[in-house]
């Protein structure tokens, strides 16, 4: 009965196929989805053909495994047509992507087998690793470091809890670094040294370390697991899951070096070791090593599954629907993310800032010739602003930048997840430059809109400084005498919002220089008393006295923390009363003192 109740119906259920071609080996899963996204594998099938095995010496893959590939291939699509699947996808990736013959080799994939290929990249394929793992732990509060070991490369992703802050891909696949270096004996002397310095370069190079130490590596790829087995063979464990097992550090430096000194005929002998991977376990082993070394984890978690099953998943996704409520709905994404990232504290202040930022830009809109669909863009970015506090409170602007690039958020598509992730990126801290990586990769028009909407997003952001959204609304009108070079903000709120006007005028320096205006922020009220005191400054002089302190405060601009010199000498009965306030204190405490 239970299985009735987990598995789909006959009508319902349309069995999937996955194959991955890799830079050592061809594989592929046939699976039954099963409620809640999950699914049911139906067989397995591995070749490892070694379709990377020439790739650094010459650029090609060699027509032996070609042919080997092909082969394969063909009998992957025939066991696939046996279980009667209905969809399939095929995905290639180092090996194919980086070689002069790849497209070639798709073509007559295509042709000679009927499949098509999709080649993914480096980036693609650290997301499905990630998917994977993220689906098989949990991942809360937890940093982590998830690296993908295959035949030509290695991706890296950091992350937090389930937010992905980068992605690296890498050239240390196990099969390209053997052929580089050996697997003879010079993997105890000289070629092992030369490898590691190799491996170190390009981790120094391509995998940066974050402000966050990461808690453990979860490791995904025949590397990890072969890791795994040979650990548990040693320790006479007996039918443990290889998903889940844990190494030490410790344990990862003895292997290596065990193996490492061993010859090749010894290494085929190893338990765990599939003989057909003791070619290259050194060279995979010795990635795994120096990646602990430059993170500074000490302990290692083994996923047993990775690119595969992150296609599968997705897949599923696809077909069934992803098992998160409301995948496509934009606020729905933008809340869950903002929330796992911030906590439900910031997303008051990501709305408020939203809302006025979305107020702003309504007003200059055909003023500026902005562009209307730019404002989903404009509020997606003020909601997500502080995403980076995940990672630090420092330079938390530059995290959310990588944290919203990365984090493939339903209803966005990639160019516009690149512009909010910039947007958000100079919330705050430098203005936009073409020295800045991110932004010298726009195009020129999607500059000047990062620019645009960055400025507004820093003036609206500088309208919740004090985080209790006091601002009811904002109008922006011409200046006083009507030029067309003066522009003057004014806020309404209940209650005199000093803190946010303060913040807003320290934030009007890129609005001037990206809009060409100069920019005067004031409180309604403040401004209406200031008005209503003008018209009565024929009937008393005291009147007009009382007024100096509101004018003065009017003329407050270009963003300054501080009164005006005005302000400051202005208010003189106000001021005055402080002053004797303030004596009849100090009085009081020495009388105090004299007493005791």
């Amino acid at each position: 009965m239970d299985d009735k109740q987990i598995f789909l119906s006959t009508e319902l259920a349309h069995r999937l196929a996955a194959i991955d071609i890799g830079s050592n080996s061809v594989r592929l899963m046939v699976a039954e989805p099963l409620r809640g996204g999950n699914y049911r594998i139906l067989d397995e099938e591995r070749e490892p053909t070694r379709l990377g095995r020439s790739l650094s010496s010459t650029g090609t893959l060699a027509p032996e495994a070609v042919e080997l590939t092909l082969a394969a291939l063909r009998r992957f699509k025939q066991i696939a047509s046996g279980y009667q699947v209905a969809d399939m996808r095929t995905i290639a990736t180092c090996a194919v992507r980086e070689a002069v013959n790849g497209p070639e080799f798709c073509r007559r994939v295509k042709d000679e087998v009927g499949i098509d290929v999709e080649v993914i990249s480096s980036d693609q394929e650290a997301h499905l690793a990630f998917y994977s793992v993220q689906r098989a732990f949990d991942l809360t509060g937890k940093n982590v470091v998830v690296a993908d070991i295959g035949g030509g490369s290695t991706e890296i992703v950091l992350a937090s809890g389930n937010v992905i802050e980068s992605i690296a891909g890498t050239s240390l696949g196990a099969v390209r670094l053997t052929e580089v270096y050996g697997n003879g004996p010079g993997m105890a002397g000289d070629d092992y040294g030369r490898m590691t310095e190799a491996i170190d370069r390009t981790l120094k190079k391509q995998a940066q370390r974050e402000f966050f130490v990461p808690h453990l590596l979860i490791g995904s790829g025949g590397t990890f697991t072969s890791m795994a087995e040979m650990m548990m063979a040693s320790r006479k464990q007996v039918g443990l899951p290889t998903r889940g097992y844990l190494l030490s550090r410790a344990e990862v430096s003895h292997m290596l070096d065990r193996l490492r000194k061993m010859p090749l005929k010894g290494r085929r002998q190893v338990p765990g070791l599939a003989p057909d991977r003791a070619d290259i376990i050194v060279a995979g082993i010795a990635v795994v090593d120096r990646l602990m070394r430059r993170f500074k984890v000490n302990l290692l978690q083994v996923h047993s599954r990775g690119v595969r099953d992150g296609l599968l998943l997705t897949m599923i996704d696809n077909t069934l629907g992803a098992p998160s409520a409301n995948p496509a709905d934009r606020e729905a994404a933008i809340n869950r993310f903002a929330s796992a990232c911030t906590g439900d504290y910031e997303l008051a202040h990501g709305k408020q800032v939203a809302r006025l930022a979305g107020s702003i830009f309504d007003q200059i809109t055909e003023r500026f010739h902005l562009n209307p669909d730019d404002r989903p863009l404009l509020e997606a970015a003020a909601r997500l602003q502080d995403v980076g506090y995940l990672i630090n409170y420092d330079q938390h602007h530059k995290h959310s930048y990588h944290l919203i690039l990365n984090s493939r958020l339903a209803g966005f598509r990639p160019r516009e997840l690149e512009l909010i992730a910039n947007i958000a990126r100079y919330h705050r801290g430098a203005r936009p430059k073409a020295k800045h990586a991110n932004f010298r990769q726009l195009a020129p028009d999607d500059q000047r809109r990062v620019e645009q909407l960055a400025a507004i997003l820093r003036l609206a952001g500088g309208l919740d400084r004090s985080h209790s959204q006091q601002v009811k609304d904002v109008t922006l009108r011409s200046g006083s005498e009507g030029d067309a070079h003066e522009m003057e903000l004014v806020v309404h709120a209940d209650f005199d919002p000093e803190v946010d006007l303060w913040g807003a005028r320290r934030r009007t320096k890129l609005f001037k220089k990206v809009f060409g205006t100069k920019l005067t922020v004031e409180w309604a009220q403040q401004q209406n008393s200031a008005t209503d005191s003008c018209d009565q400054s024929n009937v008393s002089p005291a009147s007009a006295t009382n007024v100096k302190p509101n004018r003065a405060r009017a003329s407050r601009n270009d963003g300054n923390a501080e009164l005006t010199n005005g302000a400051q000498n202005g208010g003189h009965a106000a001021n005055g009363a402080k002053s004797r306030n303030g004596q009849s204190l100090k009085a009081h405490k020495k009388s105090r003192r004299l007493g005791r």
